[in-house]
């Protein structure tokens, strides 16, 4: 993972600002954009039970699952024997996104167009299915598309493929954290001259291995109550809920959305850093802040510029309340609105940032924070300015979001809105810089 810090990007970069121009979105609690976002706006939870598991209060597992998604009503009949559900729920999202954004692959140069994604738990339903078929029938009845639908990569070659995006394309794997790297990637990849790229994550691994991995890794709680389970900043968080989904970015250079016309500019990509923890038993203090600095400081916004922070919302004590002190450290006590809307969701691994990222852009279109749920009792002590229960109506031109993956990672970006964003180069229209 590379240390971002500011200044180190060449000055060619400030010509090539990375703006999204459309989102796409696979969640426990919404399929599709707009049904996900007013979901969330009415603090509606897509936790629920493990099927196939005991269904009785306090007994069955929960994950943030997304009923009724059939990818043959989406996709191709071709595509399915050779996909994971995850990739399937990947390749959705993407058509979502460049639906949204009016882009046309067909359009635009194949080697201009690029794929970078995130995912860290790869597609597990599909390897384990097809291995318990080599044990119990040999290997002759194994798919050979075993040799690539399990693996991390599968969703960017898929997407890829699909849309003819032949430019420079990527995974990025650091659990949580690495949801963020790929949309930092992905503004790499257009200032180093690319001019479109579908970028985010999407994660699903729940087969009945897939949900052991999840609670071998011994953050998830054991809660069997959705409304209890997941608590970040809660005197009852115990762990987290894993989830299923995440989204997908359409993120160009403006003077590319100004070429095609897009319809409409969500926001900028402007800031971007990744830092690690200090090694265990060290004095030094974790390198969350630090990120968020960074970032800050790529984007070149101060704290008191900042809107909204959207946190990692790890849900265990510990972690809570370093996450609780960065923030402080950099905003003050209650210095800044602080949400954490994946507790309708569950953490999506690499899919989860993507999808913080989304609802940052349409806090910014649409002046509202989305709430953080279930939260009823605050650490004490912990001072920070919790968004709980309802949405909260604030004009948000800057947001801050934040990710953390095992072992140490840490990740934020900065979005601004529109009015905010760098000034455009020559010859880009100020239409393409403002929502429709």
């Amino acid at each position: 993972m590379t240390i971002t810090a500011p200044g180190t990007a060449p000055a060619a970069a400030a010509t090539r600002t990375a703006v999204v121009t459309g989102i796409g979105v696979v969640a426990p609690n919404g399929l599709g954009t707009e049904e996900w976002w007013s979901a969330t706006l009415r603090g509606e939870s897509g936790i629920r039970p493990v099927p196939d598991h005991s269904t009785r209060p306090g007994q069955a597992p929960l994950i943030g699952l997304i009923p009724g998604f059939e990818a043959a009503d989406h996709l191709p009949g071709r595509l399915l024997p050779q996909t994971d559900r995850v990739t399937r729920l990947a390749l959705v999202a993407s058509d979502w996104a460049l639906a949204d954004s009016g882009a046309d692959p067909a359009a635009l140069p194949e080697y201009g167009m690029g794929v970078v994604t995130s995912n860290a738990t790869g597609g597990f339903e599909f390897t384990h299915r097809e291995i318990r078929k080599l044990w119990t029938q040999g290997p002759q009845h194994v798919s050979v598309y075993e040799s690539f639908a399990w693996f991390y990569a599968a969703n960017t070659g898929q997407i890829s493929i699909r849309h003819g995006m032949r430019g420079p394309s990527n995974v990025l794997i650091a659990e949580q954290a690495g949801g963020l790297d790929a949309l930092g990637h992905a503004r790499r990849v257009l200032r180093k001259g690319g001019e479109l790229v579908l970028t985010g994550g999407v994660e699903s691994a729940f087969d009945p291995w897939g949900v052991v991995s999840h609670i071998a890794g011994g953050r998830v709680s054991r809660s069997g109550h959705p409304d209890r389970a997941y608590l970040p900043f809660d005197t009852g968080a115990s762990g987290h809920v894993p989830g299923e989904g995440g989204a997908i970015l359409v993120v160009e250079t403006a003077a590319a959305a100004a070429e095609r016309e897009a319809g409409h500019v969500y926001g900028e990509i402007a800031g971007y850093a990744a830092t690690f923890d200090p090694p265990p038993g060290s004095s030094a203090p974790p390198g969350l802040a630090r990120t968020a600095r960074l970032a800050m400081a790529d984007a070149g916004v101060t704290p008191e510029d900042v809107d909204v922070v959207f946190a990692d919302a790890a849900a265990l004590p510990a972690l809570d309340a370093a996450e609780a002190a960065a923030i402080e450290e950099i905003f003050g006590p209650y210095g800044v609105p602080v949400t954490a809307p994946k507790t309708m969701t569950g953490r999506l691994a690499g899919g989860g940032p993507a999808l913080d990222t989304a609802a940052a852009l349409l806090a910014v279109r649409d002046s509202v924070l989305p709430p953080t749920v279930n939260v009823e009792r605050p650490v004490p002590g912990r001072r920070i300015d919790l968004v709980r229960g309802e949405p909260r109506e604030v004009r948000v031109e800057v947001a801050l979001i934040l990710a953390r993956g095992h072992h140490g990672f840490n990740s934020a970006l900065v979005v601004l809105a529109p009015n905010r964003m760098a000034a455009a180069p020559a010859g880009v229209p100020a239409a393409v810089r403002h929502h429709t």
